[in-house]
């Protein structure tokens, strides 16, 4: 335990890494599936068969009543859209958010897709930099430093390239349930202050970044968030552990 929040055996850092493989594996199909005409449903029913084909059960379906596989975030829709039978076109960006539990272990990962051809540069650049930033947080994620030293590795370079970071929605803690009690990870802040990371931590890192504000709003299902200016959103998530030889990813194939 560190200051509430449990940190995991050898064992269970095992067990979430057989997890993320499964949700890993899952995110390549998807990418496989993201061509124009494709419904996000399809997508959904693709990503169930998968994961229980491999043993697994989707962790999101269920969970505080949402009613799908996969979360299928479109363009200003910032996490959380719900699949159904919107297609994709060619020039949209889509966050695609899954979760797996194996084992009676979670992981959690997100992509963020352009629709066919080669982005624009300024999109290109969101997705870039999202992911750049994830990374540049997850480097941070190592006993010694503090959870303020990630999220402001976080914030430093999504707002290098003039985008913004959601700031009402953040990391969390990850294990034996989705969002474990005792760890939040917001993508900006201090570096030096927040929680201690010490080794067998997990998380799940995740920024989300918008192209112009930081501000975002819930729509009227309860679930999606979209950009308060409607403007592109991008998300990218890892599940992480703290080892003694630095941070380890777990959602890699």
């Amino acid at each position: 335990m560190t200051d509430g929040y449990r940190t995991k055996t050898s064992e269970e850092i095992e067990l979430m890494r057989r997890s993320g493989r499964l949700l890993a594996a899952t995110h390549e199909l998807i990418a496989g599936m993201m061509k124009p005409g494709v419904s996000s449903a399809e997508l959904d029913r693709a990503a169930e068969e998968f994961i229980r084909d491999g043993g697994g059960k989707p962790a999101f379906k269920g969970y505080r009543g949402y009613p799908a596989t996969l979360c299928v975030s479109f363009n200003e829709q910032v996490v959380h859209g719900i699949p159904g039978p919107r297609r994709f076109v060619e020039g949209d960006l889509v966050g695609v958010d899954c979760g797996a539990i194996l084992e009676g272990y979670y992981s959690d990962m997100a992509v963020t897709h352009y629709v066919g051809g080669e982005p624009p540069a300024q999109v290109d650049d969101l997705m870039k930099t999202t992911l750049r930033s994830l990374h540049k947080g997850i480097e941070k994620w190592r006993p010694g430093n503090r959870v303020g030293d990630v999220s402001a590795a976080i914030q430093k370079e999504v707002e290098s390239r003039g985008f913004s970071v959601v700031r009402a929605l953040v990391g969390h803690g990850i294990g034996t349930v989705m969002h474990e009690r005792g760890l939040q990870i917001p993508n900006y802040g201090n570096a030096g202050t927040g929680l201690k990371i010490v080794e067998g931590m997990t998380a799940a890192i995740e920024p989300m970044v918008n192209m112009g504000g930081y501000d975002v709003r819930e729509l009227k299902d309860g679930w999606t968030y979209v950009t308060a200016d409607a403007s592109l959103s991008c998300h990218f998530e890892h599940t992480v552990v703290a080892t003694a030889d630095g941070p380890r990813i777990l959602t890699l194939p």
